[in-house]
């Protein structure tokens, strides 16, 4: 890479609050929208406060009800797809929604990362038009993904750039939404510090509905763990840590420094 300055690459998967609908409750349309809404405008206040530059991987559908709020965020961030709808995929979604985001921020957009990190073919993502899909988490999650086999960093594949989420060299540890949440602060710190070190870089993610109230969903414990303002202060904490060792950078800036 050009340059030698560590880059830390935290991104947003904005979308509609539908993952208790993967354990059998049913959420209002408006419920599902606002809730990401009120736990974005949180991220907001601690993005602003770290001057974190980050990429938000936003569904259009959620872009289509708020066009001015995604307007704002694009004069900072990266605004990347996140695919059209979080709870279906069809093969011309990607297409609509990279036009739909464009359409909204009057700016390129480049990137991609699938809902749930699905895998997705190649070649619909680069026939799609984009620079790179970040859908790739290269461990083990019980009950969804094996994916120890796959590159550990940023490689090409097919045309494509491929930019996993972070996880730690041999052992491969996530650092992901749910390690965040659930590991000690003190051992989280301690695997970003060994892969920024290691490689240079650190992708991780988060997701907006975290940052609210989850009391009353229907939700498994390693979910709803330390929700709310409680969770804004454990990233506030990280964020301040990171700060040390890195510079806060986009997934296209990074791409595109190689």
């Amino acid at each position: 890479m050009k340059s030698s300055t560590k880059k830390i690459l935290f991104s947003i998967d904005l979308e509609e609050f539908d993952i208790p609908e993967e354990y059998g409750q049913t959420l209002p349309l408006k419920q599902k929208l606002e809730t990401s809404l009120h736990g974005l405008q949180k991220l907001e206040v601690l993005m602003d406060k770290h001057n974190v530059v980050a990429t938000i991987f936003t569904t259009a559908f959620w872009a289509t009800h708020y066009p001015l709020h995604v307007q704002n965020l694009a004069q900072k961030h990266e605004i990347a797809s996140h695919t059209y709808y979080h709870n279906s995929f069809k093969t011309e979604d990607l297409r609509k929604s990279r036009e739909t985001l464009q359409d909204i921020t009057n700016t390129d957009v480049v990137g991609l990362r699938m809902p749930r990190m699905s895998d997705v073919s190649r070649t619909d993502v680069r026939s799609a038009g984009y620079l790179y899909d970040s859908s790739l988490h290269p461990t083990w999650l019980p009950g969804r993904y094996n994916h120890l086999n796959k590159p550990r960093t940023l490689h090409q594949n097919d045309g494509v750039w491929e930019l996993p989420a972070s996880v730690t060299p041999v052992l491969r540890i996530p650092i992901f939404w749910l390690a965040l949440k659930n590991f000690p602060v003190a051992f989280y710190k301690m695997l970003c510090k060994r892969i920024l070190n290691h490689d240079g870089y650190i992708v991780f993610y988060v997701h907006p509905w975290e940052f609210t109230d989850l009391i009353g969903h229907n939700l498994p414990k390693m979910v709803r763990r330390i929700d709310g303002d409680g969770l804004v202060n454990r990233l506030d904490d990280i964020m301040t840590y990171l700060g040390k060792y890195g510079t806060f950078a986009t997934h296209r800036s990074l791409i595109e420094n190689v």
